[in-house]
């Protein structure tokens, strides 16, 4: 039995699985699958997870429920050695083992860039998985709640104070959406005004939305600031120490929610545990094909895609252009891998990566939203709707497609559910806060005796 092992359970570790277990018979291989989480992300649909617009569970796919052929292992890669044909597991729990392999394919995907910010470990949350949007959102919420409760002042006015920290896709479209929830609170809210809610989107560069050409980004850019947004362009995060913002451009806030959404890196197991090539940003060098390697010396059975991938963009006019890390690309790629795969196993073709871009969509917000194609823009509501419409559509498997449909017209006639799960992320304070720890006997009859009783 060959063993086909997967590092990595995102989009394209995903879809090559599902694909092999279509093309290949139960006793050409076995496939193995290591990621930590049980689950693939759907990352489109967090901005809509900290709004509230999507389910925070219908932005991620169940790998068991769906790879029903694949062996599944909860546990991280942290190191590569081809030369043996092993891979180093770190389980959750117990020591860390090797896994053997006959093919090995690398799709471990990005995390996300950090820098030496005073207080940025203490205080930033980032925007790559679903806990994160959760958290966001249930933030926010809660922020709301307290600052209700408050006399106008420097506390409320932090209360009331957000910060995203790079001007990406991600941080634009996080960005837009907590602010279009946050506007949508204030009915519910009548002791706060739109002049109470301080939005900052922080960008290093000169423009946010590296993907679409420069009108339509600064088109973006006065559109956020006509719903009250402040956007700092060419300036730097400085320090955020105790939740204090301090930016290269000398403005300083003080801070309740700050979200860094700063780019990504390449993957440590990647950078720097493993004897495969890589090049200087620390990606594998793969070639149009999807194998690890150059044309001139290709590494046998070892393929990568995704976002540590540097895959050849052959459908760029620009000589040696590499494709875009998005989940366009690492979709399609994962679906050319699971081809090339059972092809090389057979004897049959390997055929090249090749897609050409369908245009960029970004939500801005409910209803907000800007598309491009080439020279073609389309904003606003129509935008909106194409960006909903493509992503219904991309999200794999029609259980979760019609699982968001549902939660989009539930929305839709009766509104955004606004109710904070803050507590979630300390499910045991209320259980230690509570009861007569002194006698737990007598707590737990009276407790039965009210349940009886109710």
């Amino acid at each position: 039995m060959r063993e086909i092992l997967i590092v990595g359970g995102g989009y394209a570790g995903f879809y090559t699985a599902w694909g092999l277990e279509k093309k290949l018979r139960a006793s050409e291989a076995r496939v193995t699958v290591v990621d930590p989480r049980p689950y693939m992300t759907y990352q489109p649909f967090l901005p809509e997870v900290t709004a509230g617009s999507v389910e925070a569970r219908h932005a991620a796919v169940s790998l068991r429920r769906h790879l029903r052929r694949t062996r599944l292992i909860a546990g991280r890669a942290i190191e590569i050695r081809n030369g043996d044909r092993t891979v180093t597991v770190r389980p959750v729990n117990g020591p860390d083992y090797e896994l053997r392999y006959d093919t090995l394919v690398v799709t471990a995907g990005a995390v996300t860039r950090t820098f030496p910010v005073p207080g940025l470990a203490q205080q930033a949350i980032g925007l790559k998985h679903v806990e994160e949007a959760v958290a966001i959102r249930d933030r926010l919420l809660t922020a709301f709640d307290q600052a209700a409760a408050l006399p106008p002042g420097a506390e409320r006015r932090k209360l009331l104070t957000v910060t995203f920290v790079g001007g990406g896709f991600t941080g634009v479209e996080g960005f837009g959406e907590l602010l279009s929830l946050a506007t949508a609170m204030l009915k519910f809210h009548p002791e706060l005004d739109l002049d109470d809610l301080s939005f900052h989107l922080v960008e290093a560069q000169d423009r946010i939305l590296p993907e679409v050409s420069d009108r339509p980004g600064a088109w973006v850019v006065r559109s956020l600031e006509r719903r009250g947004a402040h956007v700092h362009l060419n300036t730097q995060l400085v320090s955020a120490v105790d939740g204090h913002v301090v930016l290269s451009d000398g403005e300083e806030f003080d801070s309740e929610l700050i979200v860094w959404t700063a780019g990504n890196a390449s993957n440590p197991v990647v950078r720097n545990h493993t004897d495969l090539p890589v090049d200087e940003r620390g990606l594998l060098v793969v070639r149009p094909d999807l194998r690890v390697g150059t044309d001139t010396q290709p590494v046998p059975d070892v393929w990568a895609a995704g976002d540590d991938a540097a895959v050849p963009d052959l459908a760029s006019p620009v000589p040696g252009a590499r494709t875009v890390p998005n989940a366009q690309h690492a979709v399609r790629q994962g679906k050319r891998l699971a081809k090339n795969i059972a092809a090389s196993l057979r004897g049959g073709r390997i055929r090249d990566y090749r897609h050409s871009s369908l245009g960029v969509v970004a939500t801005l917000g409910l209803g907000r939203g800007i598309f491009q194609y080439k020279s073609i823009v389309i904003k606003g509501l129509p935008a909106w709707l194409m960006h909903r419409g493509y992503h219904v559509l991309a999200v794999p498997t029609w259980e979760r497609k019609v699982r968001v449909l549902t939660v989009w017209l539930t929305a839709a006639l009766f509104g955004r559910d606004l109710v904070s799960l803050a507590a979630v992320q300390h499910p045991r304070d209320a259980f230690l806060e509570s009861g007569d720890r002194g006698h737990p006997q007598r707590s737990a009859g009276s407790e039965a005796t009210g349940h009886v009783a109710a």
